[in-house]
């Protein structure tokens, strides 16, 4: 037994299971870009744990994230939304974002 086994959800046939994307994302994301200014997304690759996600970054450096059907589906997310797609092994994360992530962690304490 690996040091993770007991961690993963367990599914018919002993496979780990990944959640998928769901409507409830899609109405974060949808809710969550209308309401900033200045939102990009960026879509962060599917791997062995996570399946594709896609990350909107405002123009101040907030962010949320969450999980999407497919690259695909990212790119139809970003135009009908009008917003500008990077993909994140290419570009990286935004500046902006690790500033407020610091600006966050300073408030905070």
């Amino acid at each position: 037994m690996g040091v993770f086994d007991s961690l993963r959800k367990k599914r018919k046939g002993g496979q780990g299971q990944v959640r998928g994307s769901s409507r409830q994302d899609t109405t974060h994301l949808d809710e969550w870009a209308s309401s900033r200014v200045g939102v990009e997304a960026f879509v962060e690759p599917r791997t062995h744990v996570t399946e594709t996600t896609i990350l909107l970054v405002a123009h101040d450096g907030e962010w949320t994230r969450r999980r999407i059907a497919s690259p695909e589906a990212a790119a139809d997310f970003a135009r009908k939304r009008k917003m500008p797609l990077y993909e994140v092994e290419r570009v990286g994360y935004p500046k902006r974002m690790r500033e407020y992530q610091a600006r966050q962690k300073r408030e905070r304490g």
